[in-house]
């Protein structure tokens, strides 16, 4: 049995770095500001070093949410780090979950097969803080303050859930971490 699997059922909720504004660029099609390009690995080594491994990830079609998921993805295996025994996540690019709605956030979460035990979910604001806050029905009473009063770029929500996809409904999971993880300042 995996480790994910161990755990119960849980689902990562990680809001994209920071992005750039580039004059004239659509806003699907917004890279990752520089501090972006630091903090995303920075929110990967979180994720590994809390043994928080997705057996997939549902990302939205975003530039920025993609490349968000590079960094991330780099981290949570570095390349100079033996194998980990553990197979790489599957990644879906789902453009439902694009500047999507807490409603269908949880749509798209609720329709993942039980086969996988730990999602990674990485969109947009409002929709990913207002998922997190409605599913939280109890947690961690620092980590419900912070989802609940600011979720900015970059932040991690940890959510354990009672059941399978499907059965998942607002107040039904435990809020278990919280965290927004930053890169070191300077540098690209």
């Amino acid at each position: 049995m995996s480790a994910s699997a161990a755990a119960g059922t849980r689902l990562i909720v990680l809001r994209h770095a920071k992005s750039a504004w580039p004059e004239g660029v659509p806003d699907h099609e917004r890279p990752l500001a520089g501090r972006g390009r630091r903090d995303a690995p920075a929110a990967g080594q979180w994720l590994r070093q809390k043994r928080y491994t997705p057996d997939v990830v549902i990302c939205s079609t975003s530039r920025r949410t993609r490349e968000t998921w590079d960094r991330v993805a780099a981290e949570l295996r570095p390349p100079r780090t033996p194998p980990t025994g553990l197979p790489a996540p599957e990644v879906v690019f789902e453009p439902r979950v694009y500047q999507a709605s807490a409603s269908t956030l949880l749509q798209v979460v609720r329709a993942l097969p039980d086969r996988w035990r730990t999602a990674l979910l990485i969109g947009h604001q409002p929709g990913v803080q207002d998922l997190v806050v409605s599913l939280a029905g109890g947690g961690d009473d620092d980590a419900l303050a912070g989802a609940r009063g600011k979720f900015p770029t970059a932040a991690v929500a940890v959510l354990t859930l009672p059941g399978g996809w499907a059965r998942l409904a607002p107040g039904t999971a435990t809020l278990t971490a919280f965290a927004v993880p930053r890169g070191p300042k300077g540098g690209r």
